[in-house]
């Protein structure tokens, strides 16, 4: 079986990168991030979703991820990504870091949205922290606590996904969904939710993420 300690908790600091995986962080670091207090029509908002070998990001391994972009408030099907790790069974000289690293620089700093991001968050940051030496700390949109905060008469509480695909008649299809499908069902709700914020008074990216934040809080401590 795939070693999965020595895939996860391999040594990370700079000098035990290659030295492209060092000029590409270095770069993507140096990247400004884009600005978040504009209208959402001119954010590029990213969905993320991930497979995984299990529920833990701390004993279980990251298999993909999946990225589609929403950019003036459409989805973007040329501006979509998918990060394969399954097909790594066995330490193959940074092939892991320069699959991260495609991720980062392809997401460019962007807003991530994804559904239940302590989930999907949680096994983002433990693989770039252990593979890259990055702490991976981008800003989360959570639509898991979102919906429910702004579709109220659809689900006052967290529901499971299929709640709200099937509350909005979206198709789903039949079987397990595959994470790039879901981040394509995902887009479509995000759309939906962009259009109900601008009846809220939530119209930038930072007001988006301070209320996603807000959400999470308030209902979990309720």
């Amino acid at each position: 079986m795939f070693g999965i300690k020595k895939f996860l908790f391999r040594d990370a600091t700079p000098g035990h990168l290659p030295d492209d995986v060092q000029a590409g962080l270095a770069a993507w670091r140096a990247s400004p991030a884009p600005a978040l207090d504009e209208a959402h029509f001119h954010t590029r908002y990213l969905v993320v979703d991930i497979a995984t070998g299990g529920p833990d990001p701390e004993t279980d391994r990251l298999l993909g991820i999946a990225a589609s972009a929403v950019h003036h408030s459409a989805i973007a099907p040329d501006d979509a990504l998918y990060v394969d790790f399954s097909d790594l069974a066995a330490e193959e000289g940074g092939a892991v870091e320069r699959r991260l690293l495609a991720f980062l620089r392809y997401a460019a700093k962007a807003p991530l949205v994804a559904y239940h991001v302590p989930y999907v968050g949680g096994f983002l940051m433990h693989a770039c922290k252990e593979r890259l030496g990055v702490d991976f700390r981008p800003q989360w949109i959570d639509l898991a606590w979102l919906l429910p905060a702004m579709f109220g008469d659809k689900g006052s509480t967290v529901q499971p996904l299929d709640h709200w695909l099937e509350a909005f008649g979206l198709d789903a299809g039949s079987g397990r969904r595959n994470a790039m499908e879901n981040t394509l069902l995902l887009a479509r709700l995000l759309q939906m939710l962009l259009a109900r914020t601008n009846n809220k008074e939530i119209d930038s990216a930072a007001r988006l993420i301070a209320e996603s934040r807000a959400s999470s809080f308030l209902r979990r401590v309720s």
